[in-house]
């Protein structure tokens, strides 16, 4: 690990835009249950999320923010955690994750989550929304539509949708429901109410190729930053169709037209890296690859990610879901995991000091206040760093 250096301390007061992000949970957890959401997979027998790379990282980073010593025993933080309840748990995290915004993914809430404005409120930060769009489709179908309707009436859903206040970008979860390995080709109105006819006798989740081809191209039309999971996720995913590299012919036949941020990306971070290289319109963050590696080797996958991404275009994101320690625990990988390997770079005098500056600044804040625009500003601060209005 480099030694702390003037990167160090830029980044440690760099009030970053986690430009994807979940709500935290509003409720007191069991130990069952704080453990199922530090996981993407379960918490099967004998096998605790706490003995984990992610577990120990908790106990060892999160554990001093509850008042307990670090690597506290996993029932002692979850009995401190009660104790303390919810709000303040999720107060603490959050403050402590030192974003000035977060760009908050609300389709996907199978727990009582935060709102937008209550997790900026939390952190003392902003906030803005992404939209998903699966979950648009998904409700137009649940009210019932005729398919030859569908096309028109999901346009008309989702630009209503992205007219609400705050919301910055719009996100698809293709990789979870089909994969890329899909027909580049926007689809013809034919096809669409075709696939429309089928999806909507059957009911159930969007998975149907042809609807979810219609969907993406409906989000270039819709004309803001689409955000795409790839990579890494929970045991819906098929992880070899999630590879962003499948996405080539699409990228093509849509350059010129809205910005695609690849999210998360790990363990095809090098292939989105490429992509970011050589499409226009392609950035790419690291996100839950952050926490889940953590501390001990978050570097690597940020050194991974940057052998040949342009600096314009690397992202920070949390993905952080549920608990907020995932707020706090990204951003701290990050801020340490980006400092050591740019500090490194400039005492070799492979980087002047003013370059690492700015590449820092960049990929913690600017580059996604560029991508989306005015809205993802934080509050204003006083002297003491403190935020001099309420969000």
């Amino acid at each position: 690990m480099a030694a702390p250096g003037p990167v160090h301390e830029a980044l440690a007061a760099l009030p970053l835009v986690d430009h994807h992000c979940h709500g935290a949970v509003t409720a007191d957890l069991s130990g069952t249950e704080f453990a199922s959401l530090i996981t993407e997979g379960a918490a099967w027998p004998d096998v605790s999320p706490f003995d984990s790379p992610v577990g120990l990282a908790v106990r060892r980073h999160c554990a001093p923010l509850l008042d307990l010593p670090r690597h506290a025993p996993p029932a002692d933080y979850v009995a401190r955690r009660a104790r303390l309840g919810w709000r303040e748990v999720n107060r603490r995290f959050l403050t402590a994750a030192g974003a000035g915004v977060f760009c908050v993914d609300t389709g996907y809430a199978p727990h009582p989550l935060t709102t937008p404005a209550e997790l900026a409120a939390a952190a003392g930060a902003a906030a803005c929304e992404v939209v998903r769009l699966e979950q648009i489709a998904e409700s137009v179908a649940a009210r019932g539509v005729e398919a030859g309707e569908y096309a028109a009436v999901f346009r008309q859903a989702a630009e209503e949708a992205v007219r609400r206040p705050g919301v910055v970008a719009v996100k698809s979860i293709a990789a979870y429901r089909t994969g890329f390995a899909l027909d580049p080709e926007r689809p013809a109105a034919a096809e669409v109410t075709r696939a429309a006819r089928h999806w909507l006798a059957r009911g159930g989740r969007l998975t149907d190729p042809v609807l979810v081809r219609h969907l993406l191209w409906t989000a270039v039309e819709l004309g803001l930053p689409l955000q795409l999971h790839t990579g890494f996720g929970d045991a819906d995913v098929r992880l070899h169709r999630a590879d962003p590299a499948l996405l080539t012919d699409w990228l093509h036949r849509t350059a010129g037209t809205i910005p695609v941020l690849l999210l998360h990306c790990w363990p095809y971070h090098r292939q989105a890296a490429y992509l970011a290289a050589v499409f226009e319109q392609v950035y790419l963050d690291v996100g839950l690859a952050l926490h889940y590696t953590g501390p001990a080797r978050c570097r690597a996958v940020l050194e991974e990610a940057l052998e040949i991404t342009p600096f314009r275009k690397l992202l920070y994101s949390s993905d952080a879901y549920g608990v907020a320690e995932f707020h706090h625990l990204g951003a701290l990988c990050f801020r340490q995991g980006l400092a050591d390997l740019l500090q490194e770079r400039v005492d070799a005098d492979e980087l002047s000091l003013a370059d690492a500056l700015r590449i820092a600044a960049w990929t913690g804040r600017d580059n996604a206040r560029r991508l989306y625009g005015p809205p993802v500003s934080e509050p204003a601060r006083d002297s003491s760093g403190r935020p001099t209005r309420k969000v």
